[in-house]
């Protein structure tokens, strides 16, 4: 049985001494974590058109090995987030990130693609302890002031891991096949899981919590029932739908006519994702400018406009929606992930489990549905798709809105 996080009981206002445990320590050890999160969660996704020429399946059918993945990850993060509330955030993402580096040491050894395709899943399943655990840990032991950021960087350690490891397995598998891509990410992974293990300190925070079932069962029907966190919800599920559509598809766009590009040039064109990096970590500033709403219709508004500048038919108007659509992503996902966090009072793993559910079925809609709809009718029906569920987003934030502001006509009528 894992052991528990100990340390000293939690209580109120317990953040006046910041020494103990470091900030730095805990942000570069969740970087870290990000990291490797990312790099294996995605791992197969710049491979699909070599894994479709390989095995000789479809776009949809090879585009399982993303959403198997995520599959795994949406069904597993509840029950493993309530592990952690009785074993600890640290103790459950070190146990899921030595099991995700272990399946996927074995992965470029899969004999045929439902092999894979299963491997996958078990790996998404063992990647589902980490971005709950990660998220309450950050709650757990930072002081609200510096919560934002520290989440934004975790989400930054998402996007270097998804950039770095999608670049390595387009040269590595341009070189020796998509079985040596594979084999790269996993050698990436086993080095920043050393780097977390190091790195991380003990929770200073942290109370165990009861894992009996009602118990569970009552605080996740306590935050479904919240309205504001149902709205999370569901902007984690419409961004990374979004998401999930482009860059499952992407490569099959590239390496067809009129660009031609090789596998290793798809790879390196990932390199977009430091914009992620920067908008991510400039999320608590945004929010600091135009609000949480602002800066979600902001993220909305530059993921659309990114969606529609790559319909041009030069490289260069592809890339540009990229970054756009990267950093419009990224910076919404870490408003909406930290806003989670800050507004779950009790349960606060549960609250981001769900979250990582809804966030992660976004990223198995966006893959399966974004690949069929190229299949049928090539790269604009995918970016129809996509800004179809950006319409829905921005929907979910103007309700939002509007309820903020009856709210404050109601409080100033009273005030009267």
């Amino acid at each position: 049985m894992p052991s528990v996080d100990t340390g000293a009981p939690a209580r109120a206002g317990a953040f006046s001494d910041r020494s103990v445990p470091p900030n730095r320590r805990i942000s570069l050890a969740l970087f870290a974590v990000g990291l490797a999160t990312f790099s294996l969660l995605y791992a197969t996704q710049p491979l699909l058109p070599a894994l479709t020429a390989d095995f000789g399946v479809t776009p949809g059918q090879a585009s399982w090995t993303v959403s198997a993945a995520t599959i795994g990850l949406a069904v597993a993060v509840l029950p493993l987030s309530a592990l952690s509330e009785r074993f600890g955030r640290r103790t459950m993402m070190t146990c899921s990130l030595a099991v995700a580096v272990a399946v996927a040491l074995v992965l470029p050894l899969a004999p045929n693609i439902e092999v894979l395709i299963a491997l996958r899943a078990l790996q998404g399943a063992a990647i589902a302890g980490i971005p709950a655990s990660a998220m309450a840990y950050l709650a757990d032991e930072l002081p609200p002031r510096a919560l934002v950021g520290a989440v934004g960087l975790f989400v930054a350690g998402n996007s270097v891991g998804g950039m770095s490891g999608r670049v390595l397995t387009g040269w590595a598998a341009e070189g020796w096949g998509w079985r040596a891509g594979l084999a790269s990410v996993a050698a990436v992974s086993l080095v920043c899981a050393v780097v977390y293990r190091l790195l991380i300190p003990r929770a200073r925070n942290f109370t165990p919590a009861s894992i009996r079932p009602a118990a569970v069962l009552r605080t996740v029907r306590g935050h479904l029932s919240d309205g504001l966190l149902l709205r999370l919800y569901s902007l984690g599920l419409l961004f990374m739908t979004v998401f999930g559509a482009v860059y499952t598809v992407i490569g099959y766009r590239l390496v067809a006519e009129p660009f031609g590009l090789s596998q290793g040039l798809v790879g390196s064109l990932f390199v977009v994702y430091l914009v992620g990096t920067v908008s991510s970590a400039a999320a608590g500033r945004l929010v600091g400018r135009l609000g949480r709403r602002g800066a979600l219709y902001l993220a909305i508004g530059t993921t659309a406009t990114g969606l529609l500048v790559s319909l041009g038919e030069s490289l260069a108007s592809v890339l540009t929606g990229l970054v756009l659509i990267t950093a419009g992503f990224f910076a919404g996902h870490a408003v909406a992930s930290s806003s989670v966090s800050r507004t779950a009072q009790e349960g606060r793993a549960q609250a981001s489990a769900l979250y990582q559910m809804a966030y992660y079925l976004g990223s198995s809609l966006g893959a399966s549905l974004g690949a069929v709809a190229y299949h049928a009718a090539g790269w604009s029906a995918t970016v129809a798709f996509a800004l179809g569920a950006l319409v829905l987003a921005a929907g979910v934030t103007l309700y939002a809105t509007r309820r903020a502001l009856v709210r404050r006509r109601l409080e100033a009528v009273r005030s009267c």
